[in-house]
């Protein structure tokens, strides 16, 4: 189930930075919509091409720094507060995790496998807000529970699903908590919609 509400979407889209949207779009596409690049990443198991997707997506087209640059705010293998289990990544913001990442090679198709793993590190941080899972090709977005999401397949996203892509996903989107307010909007559209039909 998505989600968003469209109209909270395109409202929150209307803010975004047209020319910054576009140049992602173009670097993104570069990469992620190459044939060959397309055929190569399919052939890489999850440790070959871990750290490369992340930079790929996170640092080029997103815009994050990852450790060990200054001032960094994406890390690698990022070990649980409670245990020695650890995500693939994390976004940071004040040195607290609000984001854990979850990396699979794209022999992994469903990528409901993998959910339960990361929400086990999103409950280890307890300023976690988001999980991210991806399988180099298909990638999930959650906010707080694993009931809804948005899914992205990178292979074929179109400008329009990319753009909300931007929304979720661009640092200073979500360091600024803009997809919890996108969702928590949505739902309160949502149940005005529902008093007015009853």
């Amino acid at each position: 189930m998505p989600l968003f509400q469209q109209s909270v979407v395109n409202k929150y889209l209307n803010d975004v930075d047209k020319t910054e949207l576009q140049n992602a779009w173009q670097i993104f596409t570069a990469h992620f919509h190459n044939a060959a690049m397309q055929e190569n990443i399919r052939n890489l198991k999850e440790e070959e091409y871990q750290e490369g997707f992340v930079r790929d997506l996170f640092v080029t087209v997103l815009g994050y720094t990852l450790n060990p640059q200054p001032g960094y705010n994406f890390v690698l293998e990022k070990k649980s507060v409670t245990d020695a289990t650890k995500s693939d990544g994390a976004i940071l913001l004040n040195n607290n995790v609000i984001a854990v990442i979850e990396l699979k090679d794209t022999g992994t198709a469903d990528l409901d496998k993998i959910s339960n793993q990361a929400f086990g590190y999103k409950h280890k941080h307890k300023n976690c807000t988001y999980v991210i899972t991806a399988n180099f090709e298909k990638l999930r977005f959650y906010i707080n529970d694993a009931t809804d999401f948005e899914e992205f397949n990178l292979f074929t996203l179109s400008q329009q699903r990319f753009a909300l892509l931007y929304l979720c996903l661009q640092k200073q989107n979500l360091l600024a908590d803009i997809p919890l307010q996108v969702k928590q909007q949505s739902v309160a559209e949502e149940e005005n919609v529902t008093k007015q039909l009853y």
